[in-house]
C-alpha cells in the first residue's frame, strides 16, 4: 500500500497542530514550569477555595502559585506555601488574602502590598492573612438579618 503525498502531508499537519496543542496545553497550566522562584508561607484560617496551583496575583497579575497545602493540627489553620516569580519582591508588611474572581468565578491567592522598604526574604512567613469569605454564610447573615 503506497501512501500519496497528500496523505502524507495531512498526516504531518494534524501531528504539528496535536504538538502545538500540547505544547499550549502545559504552558497554560504551568506544567513544566521550573520552580525558578521562592516560597513564602502564609497561614488562613480558612482557605476554601484554593488547592495546589492556584494562581498568587499582585493588582490583578499573576506572580506566582501555591505550591503546597497542610493543615497545621496544633492551630487548626491551613499552612500554605506560595512560590513567587524570581524578581518579584514584596515589602515585608504585606497582606495576603483569598479573594474572588466573582460569583461564579474561582478564587485566587492576592497580595496587598505594604509601604515598608524591607522585603520578605525567601522562606519567611507572611503574618497578615485573611482567608475565605462563604458567600453561602454572607447571603445567610443577610437573610436572617444577623450582626454576628
Amino acid at each position: 500500500m503506497s501512501d500519496s503525498p497528500t496523505q502524507i502531508f495531512v498526516g504531518g499537519a494534524v501531528l504539528a497542530v496535536a504538538a502545538g496543542f500540547l505544547i499550549f496545553a502545559g504552558k497554560a497550566t504551568g506544567f513544566g514550569n521550573s520552580s525558578s522562584g521562592y516560597d513564602l508561607s502564609a497561614s488562613f484560617r480558612s482557605a476554601e477555595g484554593i488547592t495546589v496551583g492556584t494562581d498568587v496575583r499582585l493588582a490583578g497579575v499573576k506572580i506566582g502559585s501555591v505550591t503546597d497545602m497542610d493543615l497545621n493540627i496544633e492551630t487548626f489553620r491551613a499552612d500554605t506555601t506560595i512560590t513567587l516569580f524570581n524578581g518579584i519582591e514584596i515589602p515585608d508588611d504585606s497582606a495576603v488574602s483569598i479573594a474572588s474572581e466573582g460569583l461564579l468565578g474561582g478564587n485566587f491567592v492576592e497580595i496587598s502590598p505594604g509601604g515598608s522598604f524591607d522585603n520578605y526574604q525567601p522562606g519567611a512567613e507572611i503574618e497578615d492573612t485573611q482567608g475565605a469569605v462563604s458567600l453561602i454564610s454572607l447571603l445567610m447573615k443577610f437573610v436572617s438579618g444577623s450582626e454576628e
